[in-house]
């Protein structure tokens, strides 16, 4: 038998495994946004603008997501690899971008994790409230680190069981709200009087529906996650793209059709779509809903299925997190040595300094509480941020490939409706991070405005500091790297 040189060991042991399956791509899509934003949040929004600025709102956000994945996908399929788009912004724009967006995703997700652990805590009181809650976060925490420590197809089969119980708790719950509107269960027929009953369908007006996009982009926050696997598929040219047209049906089905049922059955006025909280899973509107239906278990069974969901999220915010890390190592963004993996392909490093910084986040909540709700808003606003740098990645991508002599036909999978889709996505972005907390500015309230738009500073700290450092340049489109292949970058952003 040959043996391995020192480079080729060096190699085998900084490589991930592409041990994820189609189907599991094709779930971690469908699934991928489903959680607290649609079981819980959902009520809120129709109580703020009422049903049909609710719908509107996520309508126009679940259009624009869905040509955010399109624009990820091009670039996912032409160059596959972990921690993507940090890749991609610092090859397409500008190192020092790719730099401070993979840095703050990094840090959004660990923190993330930490959020989703403390409140498995606050689900699992429901069943038993007098078990301390470090307890459940703990064993929570332990077994997301297990899950993700085996193998990648090991995450990749958890989350596809998690996601198949909330994608079956949805469809359930669309059949049985259809039945409820005609008066086939709950014994009254509710009809869609719901839509013109006092001010609705629309409350409060423009105002209110952009402040529902905030929590329709908080809900749909995670369908970049198909990126960041696109690195361990095993057959990234097929399912990434399946895996994205999957969106655009899912938000139709799973945000749309559902809030439709809910202002259908219950009114924009009814308190208890006000102030809607994972750790109060009596007053979600699935929950209501499925009372009014007739069926006596539903606290129950939808405070098992918010577990799950939960449970979904700090699994995903782990893994991406992992592998945001492992990417930043590879190219050069942070130390080499987190780039290791073990021999099941998991940068092993990069993992256990995530859950250190989640652990520590975690600690935070009881020994610093002011200390863990700054670190909470600095986490706020990154996704928004990272679909920021997707779309503008893509729009400079796809103008430095026709402009370099290459023609669309030639990409394996091509975006939409360009430049219509990458430019809406940055409108839409923009739109959203201003509009947080415009009440804030208009008081001149400083401390909530540092509280809200910290991540913005964050961001361009680091960006600045990167940039000054190492005199990087945005990248001139006729001397863009756009092959397909992606070599490792020192600290300067050159090539080595």
């Amino acid at each position: 038998m040959k043996e391995r040189t020192i480079d080729e060991e060096a190699v085998s042991n900084t490589e991930v495994k592409r041990g994820l399956k189609a189907r599991h791509i094709s779930m971690i899509a469908l699934g991928g946004c489903i959680g607290t934003g649609l079981f819980v949040a959902s009520g809120s929004a129709i109580s703020t603008a009422g049903p049909g600025g609710a719908l509107i709102a996520y309508g126009l956000m679940g259009i624009m997501v869905y040509f955010l994945m399109t624009s990820l996908g091009e670039m996912a399929t032409n160059m596959p690899v972990s921690g993507s788009f940090a890749a991609y912004a610092g090859k397409y724009v500008d190192p020092a971008l790719g730099f401070a967006m993979g840095w703050n995703y990094w840090f959004n997700w660990a923190i993330t994790v930490a959020i989703d652990v403390s409140t498995v805590s606050l689900v699992m009181k429901f069943w038993l409230p007098d078990v301390p809650s470090w307890i459940w976060s703990t064993v929570a925490l332990i077994l997301i680190v297990l899950i993700n420590a085996m193998s990648v197809s090991t995450f990749g089969e958890t989350e596809f069981w998690m996601s198949a119980v909330k994608v079956i708790t949805v469809l359930i719950f669309l059949v049985v709200g259809v039945l409820t509107i005609f008066g086939i269960m709950g014994g009254h027929e509710t009809g869609l009087s719901n839509f013109t009953y006092k001010k609705a369908p629309f409350v409060g007006g423009v105002p209110a529906i952009i402040s529902v996009f905030v929590v329709a982009g908080f809900s749909f926050q995670g369908t970049e996650l198909v990126g960041i696997t696109a690195g361990e598929s095993q057959d990234p040219e097929h399912s990434v793209p399946k895996a994205i047209h999957e969106v655009f049906w899912r938000i139709i089905l799973f945000y749309i059709f559902a809030i439709f049922v809910i202002a259908a059955i219950i009114p924009y006025t009814s308190p208890d779509l006000l102030g809607s909280s994972a750790s109060d899973i009596a007053i979600s509107p699935f929950t209501i809903v499925f009372q009014r239906a007739g069926l006596a278990t539903a606290a129950s069974v939808m405070n098992a299925v918010i577990l799950t969901a939960v449970l979904s999220s700090a699994n995903s915010g782990m893994y991406a997190s992992t592998r945001m890390l492992y990417s930043l190592a590879n190219t050069g963004f942070a130390p080499k040595s987190l780039a290791k993996t073990a021999k099941n392909g998991i940068p092993v490093r990069a993992l256990a300094i995530t859950t250190l910084v989640a652990s520590l986040t975690f600690i935070s909540s009881f020994a610093g509480p002011q200390i863990y709700l700054w670190l909470v808003a600095a986490s706020g606003l990154t996704g928004f941020i990272a679909w920021f740098g997707i779309a503008i990645s893509h729009y400079r991508f796809r103008r430095a490939f026709v402009k370099q002599g290459h023609k669309v036909s030639e990409l394996k999978y091509h975006a939409k409706w360009f430049p219509f889709g990458p430019i809406l996505c940055l409108i839409l972005c923009i739109l959203v991070i201003v509009g947080q907390d415009p009440a804030a500015f208009a008081n001149f309230d400083w401390k909530e405005i540092l509280v809200t738009y910290i991540g913005v500073p964050l961001v361009v700290g680091l960006y600045l500091w990167y940039k000054i450092k190492h005199h990087t340049h945005v990248v001139p489109l006729d001397e863009m790297d756009i092959s397909s292949t992606h070599e490792e970058t020192d600290l300067t952003g050159k090539n080595k």
